[in-house]
């Protein structure tokens, strides 16, 4: 899902479900609209997040914030894979200005069913 925040195109990453690096990718994929090619390593992961060619139009300019949410159960479960991933989300900040990743504080995007709304 993406939205617009002050101009900066804004794309929720949900993890939810993820159990592996597999899956993580997929959902990287998917939300990224990463192309085809996308190998689904490590290494092209990161490629992708710095390669302005492979993302929306728009987003070098005013930016792209990526909202990580769903992300506890996978890193409880997969904790190097987790971390990798961290590492590869922060490399690809360092080197893009005009990328942003948030880690949302919830470890699921489903809502409880023990709490109200």
């Amino acid at each position: 899902m993406t939205h617009e925040l002050a101009g900066r195109l804004v794309v929720a990453l949900d993890l939810d479900g993820a159990t592996d690096k597999a899956g993580l990718m997929d959902r990287c994929a998917r939300a990224l609209d990463l192309p085809g090619w996308f190998g689904r390593t490590w290494d092209a992961f990161a490629d992708s997040l710095a390669d302005h060619t492979v993302r929306p139009e728009g987003t070098v300019e005013h930016g792209l914030l990526i909202v990580v949410d769903g992300r506890l159960p996978y890193a409880t479960a997969r904790p190097e894979e987790w971390e990798t991933a961290r590492e590869v989300f922060a490399e690809a900040v360092r080197r893009t200005p005009s990328l942003t990743v948030a880690l949302t504080l919830g470890g699921s995007s489903r809502p409880r069913a023990d709490l109200p709304g």
